[in-house]
């Protein structure tokens, strides 16, 4: 009875510092991605250069999810976890002297971007897998609730104090931050049992003999048995593909042609996490949501709305009080449609997969959905430096919407979730008798 006293409190005890961990870690490489993001865009003027950036975030993190998930599944995730965190100080670290000795230069900037999206793919999707080990089975909502508010609260707070600190203070200022928060975060995690709640002996551990590629293939294997999330990867390819119009425009628009202040931005960028931050509430005060791709199907299509309206001042003439009262109300809506696409998805995912196959599930799903990325950096970088902003993401948008008509028809739903087809059936019979 004492023993479970223990581990109980133990559990509160990762519940907290799990949040503060990714809370401190968040705001750090939320604040330097800001300052960065800017520092290129008012370096270069390029479009192409920040789609750059991105790529370099994006690409390595797709190359190398698969390895780590099948690493993630074999091997200790705390270890993964803190020497992830330990590569990120130390990556950056290694930034800071060279600003300080020669400048900081695009090629720099691209390489440390590179490793950090590496140490990142293994970070989360160790810390994904990880969860029903640190917390107790009754807790495990509470967690990710209380993940998703950690994370929403440092991109809240994180570009509005960029915003403030940019053009204040030198790049190095951001640099150290960044490293400061990385140690703080290692810190915490050090302290953690990653083993608290889990089995005594694993799959994963019965199958720590496997190559990697036997343990990849296997991953596989029980992936091709799974329809509903098979089905959710191929949305994700096509539909973050079209995202990058989203993810290279509105920084371009708002910086280069909106000519929007760095504080201002940074405003409308804290906008989007607030909105992500209420949604986030309202899904974990609510019942769980009935058919999940049902929901994101719709909210994607309210996504494609909202990035054609993006395009809105730019075909107009608007006042500059009147352009960023806009774009802080359009950021809130993309953000809480986010939430309404990823929410009920991220849910049912965890009741579905297994355990012992979260980490390569995950790490697949991560990279057929950034798979087609850096494919639509590089086009939408090119495209905004060629043809007017307004008409790329107005095309972006409908193909957008389109595209999701067709996959996630309702031929589709009905095989995902085919008690609506029961429900209606209900419904109707109950009509027919009053």
């Amino acid at each position: 009875m004492m023993e479970e006293s223990v581990r109980l409190k133990k559990a509160t005890y990762h519940l907290y510092t799990f949040m503060v961990s990714k809370l401190i870690s968040t705001f750090g490489a939320q604040v330097y991605a800001f300052a960065i993001s800017f520092y290129i865009l008012q370096l270069t003027g390029s479009a192409t250069s920040f789609a750059t950036n991105l790529i370099c975030n994006i690409l390595p993190r797709t190359l190398i999810s698969p390895f780590a998930g099948v690493i993630t599944d074999k091997y200790s995730r705390k270890m993964i976890v803190i020497v992830s965190q330990i590569v990120t100080a130390l990556t950056i670290a290694g930034l800071l002297v060279v600003t300080i000795t020669s400048g900081l230069s695009l090629v720099s900037i691209y390489i440390t971007t590179c490793i950090l999206a590496i140490a990142s793919s293994f970070s989360a999707v160790a810390f994904t897998s990880s969860i029903t080990g640190l917390i107790d089975k009754d807790r495990i909502q509470k967690a990710m609730s209380l993940n998703q508010m950690s994370i929403s609260f440092a991109t809240i707070a994180s570009p509005a104090v960029g915003g403030l600190m940019y053009g204040a203070v030198s790049i190095p200022v951001f640099l150290t931050i960044y490293i400061v928060a990385s140690a703080v975060a290692v810190l915490l995690e050090s302290t953690m049992n990653f083993k608290l709640y889990a089995n005594q002996k694993s799959v994963a551990e019965e199958e720590s003999k496997e190559s990697m590629w036997q343990s990849m293939k296997a991953g596989i294997q029980y992936l091709k048995l799974q329809n509903i999330i098979l089905t959710m990867m191929w949305i994700s390819l096509i539909i973050n593909f079209l995202f990058g119009a989203f993810e290279v425009g509105y920084s371009f628009i708002l910086i280069e042609k909106m000519e929007m202040k760095s504080q201002h931005f940074g405003f409308t960028q804290g906008s989007f996490s607030v909105g992500m931050l209420l949604m986030s509430i309202y899904f974990s005060m609510r019942k769980e949501v009935k058919f999940p791709l049902l929901v994101s199907k719709r909210g994607i299509l309210a996504l494609g709305t909202i990035m054609a309206a993006i395009s809105i001042p730019l075909l107009t003439s608007w006042s500059y009080g009147l352009v960023f009262t806009y774009y802080l109300l359009v950021m809130f809506l993309f953000g809480s449609m986010i939430m309404v696409v990823n929410t009920p998805l991220q849910v049912m995912l965890q009741k579905i997969i297994a355990d012992e196959y979260k980490g390569r599930i995950f790490s697949i799903i991560e990279t057929m959905a950034m798979a087609l990325m850096p494919l639509g950096m590089v086009l939408y970088g090119f495209l905004y430096d060629i043809f007017p902003g307004q008409w790329v993401l107005i095309l972006s948008a409908v193909l957008l919407i389109g595209v999701v008509l067709f996959l996630a028809r309702p031929a589709v739903i009905r095989k995902v979730h085919p008690e609506i087809v029961e429900e209606k059936g209900v419904k109707a019979r109950v009509g027919a008798v009053s």
